[in-house]
């Protein structure tokens, strides 16, 4: 057995760079290679996706990257696991095992749902989803999956199932699980740890070469050292390490549905060039119950921005409003002003601010075409100087919230390749 597992990453988001999946295996050597899909909001995309199809509700992209990179990770021998099941990982695996035969290749695909607990009965939900944790995912990797899609699990999962499958931790291996999770947290928002988003970006080198995606080196008791790909863009430090684990956290006991995890306990070191060794983490038991995420349909939305320009813009702001506001009906109705331009601009646009309209509204008619004709047909009848932003059609917007079952009423299943299924307890 290798010393170290080395899991690289290669998805923060859906949407993320393409690219990146054949990137990370082309790079350098990994034992597995993860992808994280998966947000609130991206459960809300999805769930709009399946109402227009039920087939759908997974990310699509993730099927694209396999179609050019499957053989490459199956002849590497890395092991890829992903929670871009989102609401459909049964289809998200039929769809991979479709793809692989096209390309004459026929890999063992596992997957794991049971994080769906609509049927629980949550109010307005379009979807409701518990967090799960990585025992699913170890339970695939050593019945010898190649390839593991997920639904709903904790991001850091996709690295704690790895690491649980090949150091054979138990549930109680506390200390090991929250290390796991660390490196994890630090993984899942993909070039965020490279030098994305970095307040001290000013020290790095800034070039058009795009930044490096990150992997982490678990060992056997949990620690990890974060590093990237030789030549890859970006950079890995403490700073950037310290910057991702402060993202999403609120307290030192970071909750998760397989350990709790002491931040405070956490100790960086600089290892060597864009390496960062963390140790010393220390973990206790999860919480009793799950966390779901709900998202729901809140209504309908549009907004328009009004270019105002030059003198008196607060007395033409006043008038617009004037004239606009009788003839909308929608429950909601927001003004936004921005800040105001300076007496002697140098230029027409800085000589500008926007005054911003948005409308919501539970049903789509006050929100769609009664708001944007009432403000195009202001064009030649307002302020001097009119000039807008093109109003849309309006779209549904959503709203999340966070709910608790026990988990008792979750049955996390894994989908094993060869039919069949295991509940994980």
């Amino acid at each position: 057995m290798p010393d170290a597992l080395r899991i690289g990453n290669c998805s923060g988001f859906y949407g993320d760079r393409i690219s990146a999946m054949r990137e990370m295996l082309e790079g350098g050597p990994l034992d597995v290679l993860s992808g994280d899909y998966l947000a609130e909001l991206t459960m809300l995309i999805l769930g709009r996706d399946q109402l227009k199809d039920a087939s759908l509700g997974y990310a699509r992209t993730f099927v694209r990257q396999l179609e050019d990179c499957l053989g490459l990770a199956l002849e590497a021998g890395v092991r890829i696991v992903s929670n871009a099941g989102g609401l459909s990982p049964a289809g998200l695996a039929a769809r991979v095992v479709e793809v692989a035969a096209g390309l004459g290749l026929s890999p063992s695909v596992a997957y794991v749902d049971g994080d769906d607990v609509r049927a629980l009965g949550w109010d307005g939900a379009l979807t409701a989803n518990a967090y799960l944790g990585g025992f699913g995912i170890a339970a695939a990797l050593r019945s010898g999956a190649d390839v593991v899609v997920t639904g709903r699990v904790t991001d850091a999962s996709l690295v704690v199932g790895p690491a649980v499958a090949h150091f054979g931790w138990e549930p109680t291996a506390y200390d090991a699980l929250a290390g796991a999770v660390v490196a994890g947290h630090v993984l899942e928002c993909g070039s965020q740890a490279t030098g994305g988003n970095f307040s001290g970006f000013l020290s790095m080198a800034r070039t058009a070469q795009p930044l490096g995606f990150p992997l982490a080196e678990v060992h056997a008791d949990g620690s990890s050292v974060i590093t990237k790909h030789d030549g890859t863009g970006g950079v890995v430090s403490v700073d950037t390490v310290t910057a991702q684990l402060m993202y999403e956290v609120q307290s030192t006991c970071y909750l998760g549905p397989d350990v709790t995890t002491h931040l405070d306990s956490i100790q960086l070191s600089d290892d060597g060039p864009d390496r960062v060794r963390i140790s010393g983490v220390r973990g206790s038991k999860p919480p009793v119950q799950l966390k779901v995420g709900v998202n729901e349909l809140g209504g309908y939305r549009n907004s328009v921005e009004l270019v105002l320009t030059g003198l008196d813009v607060e007395e033409k702001a006043a008038w617009a409003r004037a004239q606009l506001e009788p003839r909308l009906t929608a429950s909601s109705v927001t003004w936004t002003l921005g800040a105001l331009p300076p007496v002697d601009a140098d230029s027409e646009e800085g000589a500008s601010t926007l005054l911003r309209c948005t409308v919501q509204d539970p049903s789509p008619d006050p929100v769609g075409r009664a708001f944007s004709n009432a403000a195009v047909e202001l064009a030649l009848a307002s302020y001097p100087g009119f000039t807008m932003t093109a109003p849309g059609n309006g779209t549904p917007y959503g709203v999340y919230r966070a709910e608790y079952v026990d988990r008792s009423a979750v049955s996390h299943t894994v989908h094993h390749a060869d039919g069949r299924t295991e509940v994980v307890s």
